[in-house]
């Protein structure tokens, strides 16, 4: 098997083209999902009993489905609806127009949510609640005290999780081609569908992904190193 070199040289700079679509996706569903699976993590701790009962039907549903499934459902089911409905009511509205970016935002926010909001809960409890305690004895109210102690205790905790959910979510988004979204994968799969040069776009998408994860690892280390001075200090016995 020859492999075509120049062709793999140049689809490799096409398809890096794709990184900042592909970032962009994993960085939105990021931001707009942390607050929310936050909010998730503490119902569940606190037992707030029908948001609880939400969450844990919602966890469920989304970790529970492949996200092939999930982006079927969102960007074809929902939008035929929609549609259909825009029409019956006489609505001037096409929500096909709609930019596929838009749509993958929503796959990916839903299903990073999930997980989440699972990181947060078991990170959150590995914080003793005596020290929450001790908060309140000190002056504080439980928004400083979350702020202050908790959060920043329970997040070097929870940093490695999230570094893997974040991986797993910047692979996850090769998945947004099917919906036409021009990202990494997508891009090197149109320019091999010109010549059927799909063993080279793999390839090039292999080398991609692997840079990109790398740089993902190297920064959640770097993070984890400056946050390590919240971690309790080791007692030691003499």
């Amino acid at each position: 098997m020859d492999l075509n070199i120049d062709y793999m040289i140049n689809t490799l700079f096409l398809a890096m083209a794709g990184i900042p679509t592909t970032l962009r996706i994993t960085i939105v569903s990021l931001v707009v999902s942390t607050p929310i699976a936050f909010l998730m993590a503490v119902s569940k701790i606190y037992n707030v009993r029908i948001l609880k009962n939400l969450v844990t039907i919602y966890v469920s549903c989304i970790r529970g489905t492949p996200v092939i499934l999930q982006i079927l459902i969102i960007y074809s089911l929902f939008p035929s609806l929609i549609n259909a409905f825009a029409k019956g009511t006489g609505m001037n509205f096409n929500v096909f127009d709609v930019n596929p970016i838009i749509y993958a935002y929503i796959v990916f926010t839903l299903n990073t949510s999930a997980g989440l909001s699972e990181i947060f809960r078991s990170a959150l409890l590995t914080v003793s609640r005596g020290q929450l305690e001790a908060a309140y004895a000190a002056g504080m109210t439980t928004v400083q005290a979350y702020r202050r102690i908790i959060l920043p205790q329970a997040l070097v905790v929870a940093l490695p999780n999230i570094c893997n959910l974040t991986i797993n979510l910047i692979k996850l988004t090769s998945l947004a081609f099917v919906m036409t979204v021009k990202d990494i994968t997508a891009i090197a799969k149109i320019e091999a569908s010109y010549g059927y040069n799909y063993i080279e776009s793999y390839l090039d998408i292999f080398f991609i992904y692997i840079i990109v994860c790398s740089i993902t690892q190297l920064l959640f280390a770097l993070v984890e190193r400056y946050f390590g001075s919240y971690k309790s200090p080791k007692v030691v016995i003499k």
